[in-house]
């Protein structure tokens, strides 16, 4: 193969720092919230992945590009990230089932990503200043004229994206003679929490992120799930109020990521933006019920407020992050609902979690019977 014309690329953080480095992916100019994820594989489902909406991810494993991309390792129909940071881009790649390379895949679909930047530096860097805005350019190189840019980057926080990268029309996954019938409320789902549905024999239909309650209940579904997503959950009123709905009911619901956040919200318990977030197939996990750690794969900017949680009477804490304390799960007292803040579901990996998802059926099955 190939390896295209090395082009000039620039790196502009909010604070004013500037990384140089070489063009990958399209050629032109992206602005996104700058984070890191520490996953040492699974590059292509982390660019997939909707909950990555508005984001430019530094990946801190410095080779990238190495396996190429699998159209069946897509997460959704295509890359969600607003740009990309790596240390060692390589146009060659070894894995004879690839379909394409990453440069082909990344420039196909018009995503903007930068190379031989120090990402060890710049990911120090972010942990002590957290996460900020930031530009890539291969085409603007005037300074002032990129930092007019970078101020038209709109603040994570406050910021409602679901709506955008939510299904526009229901569908279904599933045999439509399965067991269980789930509600999956889309905020931005990842297709792998699908497969783990329907590998346990439940029928799913995907909703909108902004459809009602009375909509999906007239399909009659046995459970709610809520998915994972992008965006500040305290700027998503009208799914809060949806969740409010599913549990004066009764009804079973599960959430993960942004669900959580959402159901915390529906029993008003805060949640709060994070100085950098957690990003990553590393983080370690205590189930508060087991007494074990779980090695789990997270994706998160925001977080459920652990006083705000220990001070609710309807709720309490179910699992702990064992880096920083900070809630990685709760449970609603009297009703039939959880949620975790990390991804069960965990392509490629770690698959410590996938239990959830058969508590989740378990939980409408003692509500049935």
């Amino acid at each position: 193969m190939k390896q295209p014309e090395r082009k000039k690329a620039l790196l502009l953080l909010e604070d004013g720092s500037v990384f140089e480095g070489y063009s990958i992916g399209k050629t032109g100019t992206s602005g996104g919230e700058i984070c890191f994820n520490t996953g040492m594989t699974g590059y292509q489902e982390i660019y997939t992945d909707p909950s990555y909406y508005g984001q430019i991810i530094v990946n801190t494993t410095p080779h990238i590009g190495n396996y190429g991309v699998h159209v069946d390792e897509d997460e959704s129909a295509h890359p969600m990230i607003q740009g990309l940071v790596v240390n060692d881009f390589t146009h060659q790649y070894s894995r004879k089932t690839a379909s394409e390379g990453l440069h082909e895949y990344l420039e196909k679909h018009n995503t903007v990503g930068i190379t031989d930047v120090d990402t060890r530096m710049l990911v120090r860097h972010i942990r002590t200043k957290g996460a900020m805005n930031a530009v890539i350019t291969s085409e603007i190189f005037d300074l002032d004229a990129l930092k007019t840019k970078l101020s038209e980057v709109p603040s994570m926080e406050s910021l409602e994206l679901s709506s955008v990268v939510t299904t526009k029309e229901a569908y279904e996954v599933g045999q439509e003679n399965s067991g269980l019938r789930i509600a999956v409320m889309d905020f931005g789902i990842k297709r792998s929490i699908l497969k783990n549905f329907v590998k346990r024999d439940c029928h799913c239909k995907v909703f909108p992120a902004k459809t009602t309650l009375s909509e999906m209940e007239a399909w009659k579904p046995d459970g709610y799930f809520l998915s994972n997503g992008p965006g500040d959950p305290a700027a998503m009123d009208y799914a809060v109020e949806t969740v409010k709905g599913i549990l004066a009911k009764n009804y079973p619901v599960f959430g993960i990521c942004l669900g959580n956040q959402l159901l915390a919200r529906a029993v008003d318990i805060d949640t709060f933006k994070m100085h950098h977030g957690h990003r990553g197939l590393n983080h370690p996990v205590k189930n508060l019920k087991t007494g074990r750690s779980e090695v789990t794969s997270q994706n998160h900017g925001f977080s459920v407020n652990m006083d705000s949680l220990k001070n609710s009477t309807t709720a309490e804490l179910t699992h702990l992050d064992l880096n920083d304390n900070t809630v990685e799960g709760l449970r609603l007292v009297n009703k039939p609902a959880f949620s975790v803040q990390y991804h069960p579901e965990s392509s490629p990996g770690p698959h410590d979690s996938a239990y959830l998802f058969d508590d989740f059926i378990q939980l409408i099955k003692d509500q049935k019977s």
